[in-house]
């Protein structure tokens, strides 16, 4: 395994955790305001539309899973279509998740709603831009040993932390301490974002310390 490719990783990873720190500073010189608590749902879409963004931009610039074969233009709009669609099914699902594990049905509808945005962004976007529209790569790639490059690796890692992340986040939402960050659905994205932040670090650490042990054959 390439060291380069494992530097590649780093950085990348790096700069997606340094779009988070952004998205929770640079507002509050444009808006007044702004914090992640007091208006915690301006900072939810901020930091969805910084992710996103900078996932895409470091696809398009490193290319990690780039295809010998070149599409066509029309090819190129199709998958684009897909992978939004993909993305907007992610957000109803990650929706309808979040309530049946006990969020408010009714009441805090966008909160809820843009929860399920933060968490498609850090799972969902990345294998659509890692994997596109392929469902049976997202399976392939989250199965044991599913992993074909060190890429797959790091999104396997940041999308469980993430998620556990969110998990772990709500444990402290019924506890009775009446802290303003314990209101839905803060505590949670929160915990979904340190749950990011951490896998970023740790896939390429992961991936460095295992480097003799992952071969990545394909298949």
């Amino acid at each position: 395994m390439r060291e380069a490719e494992i530097r590649r990783l780093l950085a990348a990873n790096l700069l997606c955790a340094l779009s988070i720190v952004l998205a929770a500073l640079v507002p509050a010189f444009f808006v007044d305001g702004f914090s992640v608590l007091g208006t915690h749902l301006t900072w939810l879409c901020v930091c969805s539309v910084c992710v996103a963004t900078l996932n895409i931009i470091l696809h398009l610039v490193l290319k990690p899973s780039q295809s010998p074969k070149r599409s066509s233009f029309a090819h190129k709009i199709s998958r684009f279509l897909k992978c939004c669609i993909y993305f907007f099914m992610s957000c109803i699902l990650f929706h309808a998740i979040i309530v049946l594990y006990g969020a408010p049905l009714i009441e805090s509808v966008t909160e809820t709603f843009l929860f399920a945005v933060l968490l498609s962004t850090f799972t969902t976007l990345q294998c659509l831009c890692l994997l596109g529209p392929n469902i049976q790569a997202w399976i392939r790639v989250f199965s044991k040993n599913g992993a074909m490059s060190i890429w797959e690796s790091s999104l396997q890692i940041t999308s469980v932390c993430s998620i556990l992340g969110a998990w772990f986040g709500a444990f402290p939402i019924p506890l009775d301490w009446d802290r303003p960050w314990q209101v839905w659905p803060i505590s949670c994205s929160l915990g979904a974002t340190f749950g990011y932040m951490a896998g970023l670090i740790i896939a390429p650490l992961w991936i460095h310390w295992n480097r003799k042990q992952l071969t990545y054959k394909s298949r």
